[in-house]
C-alpha cells in the first residue's frame, strides 16, 4: 500500500481541491483528513459517520478539596499560574494548566489528581470515494500531533481491512507539530505552492522539512498563471533542492464553485483545471505509485 500526502506552506494553496481531486481519480482508497485544527474535507467529500470515537492527548491537575490542607505547595510549584485561591481555597484553571504534572508529582498531600482529558473525537466515515478517517479537535485545544498520528494509525488498519492500494492524506500546512505527524513515514509527499514571494518562501522551509525526515518529494504549483515569472522561480526553487515539479495548475474560480456544491473539479467540470489535475494525477502514479 503506498501513501500520499498533500501539504503546504500556509493554509489557503488549494491542497484539499488537489487531494479531493485525486481521491475523484484514484482506485481503492483509503483518505485521511489531517488537517485537524481546521478540516475541510468533508466539506466536498460529504461523509456518512460510521463511528465516533473521543480523543484523549494530554492531561490535567484537578484538587481533589477534601485531601486538600491549603499548604499553597502548588502556587510555588506551578509555573503557569494556574493555581487559584479564593474563599473556597484552592482551584487550578484549566484554561491555565498546561498539563505539565509538576503540582499533582510535587504535593506533599497527594491532593492533586492527573487526569487525561477529552481534547476531541475523531471518525470513521464512508464517502462516494472510499472510506475517510477524519477528526475534530475541541476549541482551543492541544496535542494536534498526537490525533493527527492516531487517525494515521487508523486509517492504515481500514486500508488494510479493505485492501486498498493507496492511503490518501489531505495534510495540514506550515512545518509545525501536525505537519512532522502526517508525513514521518509516509511515501510520497506532494507540496502545493503558489507563484509568490512568500510562497516561494514557505515552500523552501517545506522542502527543508521533508528533507530532514528523508521522505520523497514533489511539487505541484497552483494559480500558476496569475504571476508567471512567479511560477517559474518556484520550481526553480524546488529544482535546486532536488524536488521535482509535478505540473501547474491554472487559476479558475470553478474550483471554488465545485466546492460550493460539494464536488471536487474533477467531478464539477471538465476544464483547464480538470485537465491539468489528471496530467499530474498520472505523472504522479507513474513516477511514485508504480512498484
Amino acid at each position: 500500500m503506498k501513501e500520499i500526502v498533500v501539504i503546504s506552506g500556509k493554509g489557503g494553496t488549494g491542497k484539499t481541491s488537489v487531494t479531493a481531486a485525486f481521491a475523484t481519480l484514484a482506485q481503492r482508497v483509503v483518505l485521511v483528513d489531517g488537517d485537524v485544527d481546521a478540516a475541510d474535507l468533508h466539506l466536498v467529500l460529504s461523509p456518512a459517520i460510521e463511528e465516533t470515537h473521543d480523543f484523549f492527548g494530554g492531561r490535567q491537575a484537578r484538587i481533589i478539596a477534601d485531601r486538600c490542607r491549603n499548604c499553597g505547595a502548588c502556587v510555588e510549584f506551578c509555573r503557569f499560574s494556574a493555581v487559584r485561591h479564593d474563599t473556597h481555597g484552592y482551584h487550578i484553571d484549566p484554561l491555565a494548566c498546561e498539563g505539565c504534572g509538576v503540582c499533582a508529582h510535587l504535593c506533599p498531600h497527594h491532593a492533586i489528581a492527573f487526569e487525561a482529558t477529552c481534547n476531541g473525537q475523531w471518525f470513521r466515515s464512508s464517502t462516494r470515494f472510499g472510506p475517510l478517517v477524519h477528526a475534530r479537535l475541541g476549541i482551543a485545544e492541544e496535542n494536534s500531533g498526537k490525533l493527527v498520528a492516531l487517525i494515521r494509525r487508523e486509517a492504515r488498519s481500514c486500508a488494510d481491512a479493505a485492501q486498498a492500494d493507496l492511503l490518501l492524506v489531505d495534510g495540514p500546512p506550515g512545518i509545525g507539530c501536525p505537519v512532522i505527524a502526517s508525513l514521518t513515514g509516509a511515501g510520497h509527499v506532494v507540496i502545493v505552492a503558489e507563484p509568490t514571494v512568500s510562497g516561494r518562501h514557505d515552500l523552501d522551509r517545506v522542502i527543508t522539512l521533508t528533507t530532514h525526515f528523508h521522505v520523497s518529494t514533489s511539487v505541484i504549483i497552483n494559480k500558476a498563471d496569475l504571476y508567471p515569472e512567479g511560477a517559474v522561480e518556484i520550481a526553480h526553487t524546488a529544482l535546486a533542492r532536488g524536488v521535482g515539479v509535478l505540473g501547474r495548475i491554472p487559476y479558475d474560480p470553478a474550483i471554488t464553485q465545485a466546492q460550493l456544491v460539494g464536488q471536487s473539479v474533477i467531478e464539477y467540470q471538465d476544464g483547464a483545471v480538470s485537465q491539468a489535475l489528471r496530467e499530474i494525477w498520472a505523472r504522479l502514479c507513474t513516477q511514485h505509485l508504480k512498484e
